[in-house]
């Protein structure tokens, strides 16, 4: 919009160049159109000279403005300096703060463990304590004894009031099932047996091979336990598991259980590059700081074998972990180990979860997969399973085949591995002379009787050599299957 002072000014302008050709024309005596011209030009003239006066005004305020707008910007950028620096400060308080928090809450934690190692102690000695107490015979009645004259009344019972019972002949003692074994042991036996074998050195591994789907080429192999007793005779894992986690001893089992793997994994990796073992870990292992760290010792000597040593957990181990037993699975982790999960009971899985914390493989039944119910009680359908796990690399192994109907099932699941007495049985090793003395074999990579590591298992077992011939200390294990 145009302002006052401008059409006062062109106003003035006209009549100051109206009033030259006037006074021109007048007493000049010059003529009319003359004057005009004179009067146009200094008209043109005012306006020039007034639009460039304006310019140079506009530019000398344009200028004042952005020296005003420089100094705000800088005094901005010093209030956003101080409050940076005030905020750093803060920053710098919080985490103070939260150090001293997290050293106290540390602290806190490591006395919880003692304590609950402490518990975890107590409860194995009653424990133990009552297996003697049950095993003991049992006392036959004794008589009562006649009183004395001078007794208290009150403590004296006459054959009158209390008649003696003729003692009863001891009965036999009956076992129960929560102290006899599947095996006819009881508990305390079993813990003697126990004992004995990890002295002895009698604990063994048995391989169960994992399979491809559908070629059914060997992949991985897991890693079974058994123990043996005074007789030779076989004690399944399931046995002595619990009895070996109340009493202490998995630890000592487990670091010889990955003992025997490496040496397995190092026999089979000479022949087959691409082959790999699962060990399982008990949770009792992964809490307890001493065996953890000389597992970890041994385990971090045994370095180069992290891509074919996968560490095998069970489902509710990974969901109950604590602060110590957290630190421990990412120190395995750091060192390039992977892990498995077995033992799954339900499908509510977070593979996001499981992927950074280093799970590379879970293992499922199949009858759990194929079981229609879990279609509406997990948050995914179990045909997508597979797929949904892939995308945060980690595979999915279907345990516990034992028919060509599953494996069928499974196919239409896009499941990749499979596991089961279909396939193959848990085997103990070859001795190292069978293949001398058996002969030239067609394929050289078949380490385990029956089994064959580039294809499919054999159902049938070749003739095994004597206990002396033993490898890892194994004795007598290959003339059982």
């Amino acid at each position: 919009m145009i302002r006052i002072s401008t059409i006062f000014i062109a106003i003035c302008m006209v009549l100051v160049a109206a009033s030259l050709g006037l006074v021109l024309y007048s007493v000049a005596g010059i003529s009319g159109t003359e004057s005009a011209i004179v009067a146009l030009t200094a008209l043109t003239f005012l306006i020039l000279y007034n639009a460039v006066s304006m310019r140079l005004r506009d530019r000398s305020d344009v200028g004042t403005q952005i020296a005003d707008l420089s100094r705000g910007t800088a005094d901005l950028a010093r209030q956003v300096a101080e409050f940076g620096r005030r905020l750093a400060a803060i920053e710098g308080r919080i985490a103070s703060a939260n150090s001293t928090n997290s050293d106290r809450i540390q602290s806190v934690v490591g006395e919880i463990n003692e304590l609950g190692g402490l518990v975890k102690q107590l409860a194995a000695t009653v424990s133990a304590h009552e297996d003697l107490l049950t095993s003991a015979p049992p006392v036959a009645a004794t008589p009562v004894a006649k009183p004395e004259p001078g007794a208290p009344l009150e403590f004296v019972a006459t054959s009158e009031e209390k008649p003696v019972a003729p003692p009863l002949p001891p009965a036999a003692p009956r076992p129960t099932a929560a102290l006899q074994t599947a095996g006819g042991r009881s508990q305390t036996q079993l813990l003697a047996t126990l004992r004995s074998a990890i002295d002895e050195n009698r604990i063994d591994i048995f391989l169960q091979p994992m399979v491809t789907l559908p070629q059914r080429k060997v992949r991985f192999y897991e890693a079974v336990t058994r123990v043996r007793d005074e007789r030779d005779q076989l004690i399944a894992a399931e046995e002595f598991i619990s009895i070996a986690e109340t009493s202490g001893l998995i630890g000592r089992i487990d670091n010889m259980v990955m003992l025997r793997c490496v040496q397995v994994l190092r026999r089979l990796m000479v022949r087959n590059k691409d082959v790999g073992v699962f060990c399982n870990v008990a949770a009792s292992t992964l809490s307890n700081s001493t065996t953890f760290a000389q597992c970890l010792d041994f385990l971090e000597a045994n370095r180069a074998l992290a891509p074919s040593l996968v560490l095998e957990f069970k489902q509710s181990t990974l969901r109950n972990l604590g602060p110590a037993e957290t630190e421990n699975l990412a120190a395995l982790a750091q060192r390039g180990f992977r892990f498995s999960i077995d033992h799954v009971t339900d499908l509510r899985i977070e593979p996001r979860e499981l992927a950074d914390r280093g799970v590379r493989f879970i293992k499922v039944p199949a009858a759990l997969l194929l079981d229609p119910k879990q279609a509406s009680a997990s948050d995914i359908h179990p045909s997508d399973l597979s797929d949904l796990l892939g995308r945060f690399g980690i595979d999915l192994i279907a345990e516990r085949i034992e028919g060509e109907r599953a494996v069928v099932d499974l196919l239409d699941y896009d499941v990749r591995f499979g596991q089961g007495f279909l396939f193959a049985p848990p085997r103990p090793l070859r001795p190292e002379g069978a293949s001398a003395t058996a002969g030239a074999s067609p394929n050289p990579a078949q380490d385990i009787q029956g089994s064959n590591v580039s294809g499919t298992p054999s159902p049938v077992a070749t003739p095994a050599a004597p206990p002396s011939q033993r490898i890892t200390g194994n004795a007598a294990l290959a003339r059982r299957i």
